[in-house]
């Protein structure tokens, strides 16, 4: 046999702290046919700085669809499937580097998912440049052993095969046609090469994580043996492995013969009924009364072919609507007969390659009035691969390489869903059928009728009220995650165990909001001293932040008066320009060059907010520059008066350290103490702090100003005028 390997890389990704699904970073593959090693490469790397410590990080891996992980222990919504992904723990300790190789024998061909994520984040607001995270990378290659001459094994033929010695095991592949209801393979004639009795272990399937249902079977002696398989997955090339068990230089010879169980399907998708189906729904709509006739007048002629088959395979259309959304549509409409003679079969085709990024949603409705036995049930089972069925035999809805999901509805519960987050890749199929406690006998030739609503959603409910449905990309690949608020978790943001009650929701708008009319004295003081442009920004600063806190809030105390993103940068610029002109009047300026750089200032705030909203240099470089400005006034004021700079003690305590003590415990409040939990009133404290201060630190008004006096600028009564005007002498 000639084997040949590839190689598979991706470029290495920055792992985040875990929080959403978004944190985690994906690395999607794909394993060719006949591949009969997988060994993939792991590696994680830290910085070198000393903010770096040890770290673990856990790598999930599925097959088919992106791994569902849950590292927050959140729950889940209901009626969805949860089943664990593999994952390993790769700790960065003392080392800078960590390489781990797992390696997966016979894996399933298809695509390969790989998730990456540090532990739960801490929650910490960190402001972007006070301090520099370490930078956890992660990078995941991909080795494959592919069989170029991978034998064939013929249905029904008998083939004879060696294997050479338990070193090199013997691969073999049978492709399993449509409709296939059981699967037999034998294995006979084993005898060594020294013509001693063999033993051999054959593995049928492949190799898929988290779960693998790869079926083993060993054979001792000259005997025959043989494995009976329900379900082999339809239209797919099923591997067989025969490796020997005995001594290393023995070779051993087998025969193998694999034989199947075809189910013929009943008339009711056939290309006629299609064909007449598309006529009569040419003016009307798919699934109302027109559609639904012909099918009710062709069930008495389909009686007889039910009987003689095995299934009843419906039509039904898949309806692309947008991204990572789909709605399957029955051409008979949404109501399906469901009997207990044989298996209801719809086909829910996932297989494009991008459909595995969202959630499948099945909804089974019983018609109470169409069943005439109150105790029967209608068994349901959604699998993927093929279809299950037995249901009048089983209930745990498995096939022979994988475990379906089942549903059920009686005249006691007409309403079943199911919830398959991230679907595989592959087809899907939901079989139905009438089940009575008695057997097939009491139920006889009674039918029910069930409405089927089935779709693919990025989002189940779309995240809820509390969540936001994100679409995250990994190269050309697209897949959806609920991003949850207001103390919401789980999955869908379903999860209300640390949520914010209504009122801690309305009690975090209030003080967000209400916090930002304490600049009310600090406008209230620069109209006083005729500072009038400084209390114009501290006015839109105020207005802008408190809409912006009004809109920003994540549970249903939200009021948004314009777009988001306007009222952001608003409150941002704001916020920044009123530190510069604050800083700016403190320095004594002439009052041309004030505005001047008022302006100019502005201008380049403005600019440097588009480029970099949350960098912490747009505003400790306005507030550094106005300082360097103010200071230099204040050195040239105390020189040019030789004494210090304000003058009045009174002036220093009373006014300049209060506000400069207010300011400093206001930066450290927003850099060092915010986090997710306490955000409302830190940052309450800190619109607190921010306008206290700025009324604290304006300087007085002009000795040559005199105070607003509204009294003497709105009178009605004689005033004894003082005549101003100078003298003019004329010389001669």
């Amino acid at each position: 046999s000639l084997y040949v390997s590839e190689y598979f890389s991706q470029s290495a990704q920055k792992l985040s702290f875990y929080s959403w699904y978004g944190n985690a970073k994906l690395f999607h593959f794909h394993v060719p046919e006949d591949t009969v090693l997988l060994r993939w490469l792991l590696q994680a790397s830290r910085g070198k700085g000393p903010e770096c410590t040890s770290m673990e990080i856990t790598v999930h891996f599925r097959h088919g669809a992106p791994p569902v992980i849950n590292p927050l222990g959140t729950r889940f919504p209901a009626n969805a499937t949860i089943r664990p992904s593999y994952n390993i723990s790769i700790t960065l300790s003392t080392a800078v580097q960590n390489t781990t190789f797992v390696n997966v024998t016979s894996p399933a061909a298809g695509d390969w998912f790989i998730a990456a994520h540090l532990p739960e984040a801490a929650g910490r607001i960190e402001v972007k440049g006070f301090s520099t995270p370490c930078p956890y990378m992660f990078q995941a290659d991909m080795f494959v052993l592919r069989l170029t001459d991978m034998p064939v094994l013929e249905p029904g033929v008998p083939m004879p095969h060696t294997v050479v010695s338990p070193a090199k095991p013997l691969h073999v592949k049978v492709f399993v046609p449509k409709y296939a209801a059981g699967m037999r393979f034998q294995l006979s004639s084993c005898v060594t090469s020294e013509r001693r009795a063999c033993t051999v272990r054959v593995l049928l399937g492949s190799i898929t994580l988290p779960q693998s249902f790869q079926r083993s079977l060993t054979c001792t002696g000259s005997i025959n043996c043989s494995l009976a398989l329900e379900s082999p997955p339809w239209e797919k090339w099923l591997q067989i492995m025969v490796e020997s068990l005995g001594t290393a230089n023995a070779s051993v010879s087998v025969e193998m013969l694999a034989s199947f169980t075809v189910c013929r399907p009943g008339s009711a998708s056939s290309f006629f009924n299609f064909i007449s189906l598309n006529q009569s729904q040419a003016g009307a709509r798919p699934g109302a009364a027109g559609g639904s006739a012909p099918a009710a007048g062709e069930a008495p002629r389909n009686a007889s072919g039910q009987r003689s088959s095995c299934l009843q395979s419906l039509p039904v259309v898949r309806e692309d609507l947008d991204v990572v959304s789909v709605r399957y549509r029955l051409l008979n409409g949404p109501s399906v007969p469901v009997s207990s003679l044989s298996p209801t079969l719809l086909l829910l085709n996932l297989n494009t390659g991008m459909d595995s990024g969202g959630s499948l949603v099945v909804n089974l409705l019983l018609n109470k009035t169409s069943v005439s036995l109150a105790n029967a049930t209608v068994v349901a089972c959604v699998s993927a691969a093929s279809p299950v069925l037995s249901l009048n035999a089983t209930r745990n809805c498995s096939t022979a390489f994988s475990q379906g999901y089942p549903l059920s509805v009686s005249t006691s519960s007409a309403e079943a869903m199911l919830i398959v987050l991230y679907p595989q890749t592959d087809d899907w199929f939901l079989s139905l059928q009438l089940l009575c406690p008695k057997g097939q006998g009491e139920c006889g030739t009674a039918e029910a009728k069930v409405t089927v609503f089935a779709y693919l959603t990025p989002c189940f409910n779309d995240c809820g009220p509390y969540g936001q449905c994100s679409l995250l990309r990994r190269h050309g690949y697209l897949y959806a995650g609920c991003s949850c608020k207001a103390g919401w978790g789980g999955w869908s943001c379903t999860d209300d165990t640390k949520a914010q009650t209504v009122g801690a929701q309305n009690l975090a708008t209030l003080l967000l909001t209400l916090s930002n009319l304490m600049f009310l004295p600090a406008i209230a003081v620069a109209v006083h001293r005729y500072y009038l442009v400084e209390a114009s920004v501290y006015t839109y600063t105020m207005f802008f932040s408190t809409f912006y806190h009004a809109c920003d809030q994540p549970g249903v105390a939200v009021m948004c008066i314009m777009d988001y993103d306007t009222l952001q940068y608003c409150d941002f610029l704001g916020s920044v320009v009123s530190i510069w002109v604050t800083i700016l009047c403190m320095a004594r300026l002439k009052k041309i060059l004030k505005y001047v750089l008022f302006i100019l200032g502005t201008l380049l705030i403005a600019m440097s907010l588009q480029l970099d909203r949350r960098g912490v240099w747009n505003m400790m470089g306005p507030c550094l520059f106005a300082l360097v400005i103010m200071v230099t006034a204040w050195v040239h004021h105390g020189a040019k008066r030789r004494h210090c700079y304000p003058s009045s003690w009174k002036r220093w305590v009373f006014y300049l350290l209060p506000g400069i003590t207010l300011a400093f415990t206001a930066i450290s409040v927003y850099a060092f103490m915010e986090t997710n939990e306490n955000y409302y009133y830190t940052h309450s404290i800190w619109h607190v702090l921010v306008a206290c201060s700025v009324a604290f630190l304006l300087p007085p008004r002009d000795k040559h100003k005199k105070p607003w006096a509204w009294s003497q600028k709105l009178t009605c009564r004689y005033q004894i005028c003082q005549n101003d005007r100078e003298e003019l002498y004329a010389v001669t």
